[in-house]
């Protein structure tokens, strides 16, 4: 394929042609079998250095445009992978880079899971007199696990506690669990293992 992009913030390895953006767009909306925002195609994409944010929003506009994707009208707007675009992802998948397929599907999947540890485990963040009230909800499904408050001198450290405990809120019940019902001692292995 010829090389017909603009190479800004793509990185060694990355995706050199249009044709290849499309194809990799498609490919990965086929294998995740999850609508997925532009936002978040625009994430993988870049994140992963396999192609700018000027390629890959053209390559969504040309896809929908020709029917191989399906952009519904929610906010914010969400792709689907038309019949015509798990098509080209089957037949032409081997047009790019096994690592690339690879890496992407996995960058999909992980911000999904994300999305979800964050919708299931609520964290309010709400201003007081001398800072900020971070309140952390830990959800097993239809039940309240825990929730505890915490103080936050400032917006920044409110958001920093929300963002470390949406990376790992089922860490955080499982050493409260430990310290609540006296086995301290198996702390530091909990914490090992979710830091491997």
């Amino acid at each position: 394929m010829a090389f017909d992009v603009f190479t800004g913030g793509i990185e060694p390895g990355g995706l050199r042609s249009k044709d290849e953006i499309r194809i990799l767009i498609c490919y990965l909306l086929s294998s995740v079998s999850v609508p997925l925002s532009r936002e978040d195609i625009l994430s993988i994409m870049q994140e992963n250095g396999f192609a700018n944010y000027f390629e890959v929003t053209d390559s969504l506009a040309e896809l929908t445009e020709n029917g191989n994707l399906v952009c519904s009208g929610d906010q914010p707007p969400l792709y689907t992978a038309a019949p015509q675009g798990r098509m080209i992802s089957k037949q032409l998948d081997t047009a790019v880079p096994l690592s690339v397929r690879e890496k992407a599907v996995a960058a999909a999947l992980s911000l999904l899971a994300r999305a979800k540890r964050e919708q299931e485990n609520k964290v309010e963040i709400v201003k007081n007199a001398a800072g900020y009230t971070v309140t952390c909800h830990v959800s097993g499904g239809e039940v309240e696990l825990m929730s505890f408050s915490l103080y936050a001198p400032d917006q920044n450290q409110a958001h920093m506690i929300k963002q470390n405990f949406h990376r790992s809120p089922e860490l955080v019940y499982q050493v409260m669990l430990l310290l609540m019902t006296g086995q301290v001692e198996q702390i530091p292995a909990v914490i090992k293992k979710a830091t491997k």
